[in-house]
């Protein structure tokens, strides 16, 4: 099947920032949508919610992301994909003083390996498409570091650092990958700060710049993107 008619594959679509981008997606196109994540009553209403929302066809798949067996069990060249959204990630909200190595070593985990595995399983189904799209959801911490979040920064520098390496490696080829350093943007994290919402990024504003991305044509790519909250960081950081 061609580019036009693939399905968009996002991981951690149950809720959050991927939902969000799912939600987009199910307004403004008629692909195919794909939901990963691991809880599965989540995903049932997120697959709820993005057909309520106009998508036409909504898959999903529970699975953890660093589970390489389960997803070698996943049977992607059905479900089609042609855009990947590598969004699932984990934020640490500590001081490296106070993080254990498990804890640092998890960051890592999940925020690079995560994406890498995933990746991995869905390129060559990206290959036989005229062309493909990758999208790494990572973060302005991909580009400095933070003193209450370091292991978190760690992380998403290497996730940053992947996405470079493999734009690089898929140069030649027709499928692109964009990187989004994004800001703080507002998911269900944030509902237990003291925050107003419209201080921080609409989560679905990611999902209309990657429906945007899709859009370029195979001569294009946005290889780094930064997003970022229109007043600047709010507390915590």
């Amino acid at each position: 099947m061609s580019f036009q008619d693939s399905s968009v594959l996002i991981t951690g679509g149950s809720k959050g920032i991927g939902l969000s981008i799912a939600k987009v997606f199910a307004r403004r196109t008629n692909r195919p949508i794909v939901l990963l994540a691991r809880n599965e009553e989540e995903l049932k209403q997120a697959k709820e919610i993005c057909e309520a929302e106009g998508a036409q066809k909504v898959d999903f798949i529970v699975a953890d992301l660093l589970d390489e067996e389960k997803l070698s069990k996943t049977d992607f060249e059905a479900l089609n994909p042609g855009i990947l959204v590598n969004n699932a990630g984990s934020f640490l909200f500590k001081q490296l003083k106070d993080t254990s190595s498990e804890e640092f070593e998890q960051q890592f985990r999940v925020n690079a390996l995560g994406a890498f595995n995933i990746t991995n399983k869905v390129l060559p189904e990206l290959h036989k498409k005229e062309r493909g799209l990758i999208v790494n959801i990572c973060s302005e911490a991909s580009l400095k570091g933070y003193g209450q979040s370091g292991a978190y920064a760690a992380s998403k520098h290497a996730t940053l650092g992947y996405s470079r390496s493999l734009r690089k490696e898929l140069m030649k080829t027709k499928i692109a990958v964009t990187a989004i350093n994004l800001g703080q943007t507002y998911s269900t994290s944030w509902e237990e700060v003291n925050v107003d919402p419209n201080d921080l990024i609409d989560p679905e504003d990611v999902g209309r710049l990657i429906v945007s991305l899709s859009e370029l044509s195979p001569r294009s790519v946005a290889d780094e993107i930064l997003l970022t909250a229109q007043g600047g960081d709010v507390n915590p950081v």
